[in-house]
């Protein structure tokens, strides 16, 4: 499974746990990386096999991955199928620009995002403001917070040797907030010596990123990677001593919980579901968008060995107490339970 974004990492992660073989879970991709013709062959497919499954198989329950956009028809026809069995539906909303998404719906569109809440036997948000915005949307639907989650891996070495490799991971664009990081990075740097580099991985405005990396002159410190694989990015995190996400507007992002299970540094923003991960003792916060706050803060982080590796020490505690794969795998293997009881 290789199609990009969290939704996708979350579901590989998940694959590794007994809840997988304990409820023999056949996984139904509707979506594949690419242009229209691609992701509409992918949606056509993956109807056909879910509709065999939901029919002929006819599973215990509907365990759906939903977002906002385009996302939103492909699954709620798929719920609509499953409740028309009565097949029980587990929906679990990811997507940052939900709430946005329902704000700015009309008429059918909205009653149908409505209706998708109400009518699943239980809806799955990432986190507590998560939960908040969906109760203001469907206030009787039944809402359980369940966050993402990750394995603990081997901690990463946070060393005092030059450079420091701070490491951007996500969907480069504005709401990831990779242009006010390239801005703060260039402050940084003429603040005086910066013993960093940094290293931009993901797709999105790929290109743009790398103009305007030669426009502020600070191509000698910066990586534009665009895209890595999954395979890759363990790797690329393993040799990183800090996290960089400096999001506008954020789900509850895995690059983050990927951070914390190796124990680097995070500087990230209190936005969407970040605040439900991190904290001011195991992170460093600073506004979205905000240039010279950024700035200070990668200037405090790469010149700090200590401060890094406390706050690492105490991201990567918190996650394997909290956002350990094995305890949020038991939690669904115990809401599966209640709907097949």
């Amino acid at each position: 499974m290789t199609t990009r974004g969290g939704v996708s990492a979350f579901v590989r992660e998940m694959r590794t746990t007994p809840l997988w073989e304990r409820w023999r879970v056949a996984h139904v991709a509707t979506h594949r990386d690419g242009g229209p013709a691609v992701k509409l062959s992918a949606f056509a497919a993956g109807l056909l096999v879910y509709a065999y499954r939901l029919l002929v198989r006819r599973p215990a329950v509907v365990h759906l991955h939903l977002s906002s956009y385009g996302s939103f028809p492909r699954k709620y026809l798929f719920e609509l199928l499953a409740r028309a069995v009565r097949v029980p539906v587990v929906l679990h909303v990811h997507g940052s620009d939900f709430r946005v998404f329902y704000d700015e719906a009309r008429g059918p569109l909205r009653a149908a995002i409505r209706d998708a809440l109400r009518g699943a036997a239980v809806v799955i948000a990432l986190g507590e403001s998560w939960a908040f915005a969906l109760r203001g949307i469907a206030p009787t639907a039944r809402i359980i917070v369940v966050s993402n989650a990750v394995r603990a891996r081997p901690a990463v070495r946070q060393h005092t040797a030059a450079p420091v490799r701070v490491l951007f991971l996500g969907e480069i664009g504005e709401r990831k907030g990779t242009f006010t990081l390239l801005e703060a990075w260039r402050a940084a740097a003429l603040a005086g010596p910066l013993p960093a580099r940094l290293i931009v991985a993901g797709d999105g405005a790929v290109e743009r990123a790398r103009e305007r990396v030669a426009e502020l002159g600070i191509a000698d410190s910066v990586e534009i990677t665009g895209w890595v694989s999954p395979q890759a990015i363990p790797e690329l995190l393993a040799d990183s001593q800090v996290l960089v996400l400096p999001s506008h507007r954020e789900g509850q992002p895995m690059a983050i919980l990927e951070a914390m299970a190796r124990g680097l540094c995070v500087v990230t923003s209190p936005v969407g579901g970040i605040p439900d991960l991190v904290d001011e003792r195991c992170a460093i916060s600073v506004p979205p968008g905000a240039v010279e706050p950024l700035s200070r803060a990668l200037i405090r982080v790469i010149g700090d060995h200590a401060l890094r590796a406390r706050l690492g020490a105490a991201a990567r505690e918190r996650m394997l107490a909290e956002f350990d794969i094995d305890v949020v795998w038991r939690r669904f293997d115990g809401i599966y339970r209640e709907l097949t009881s």
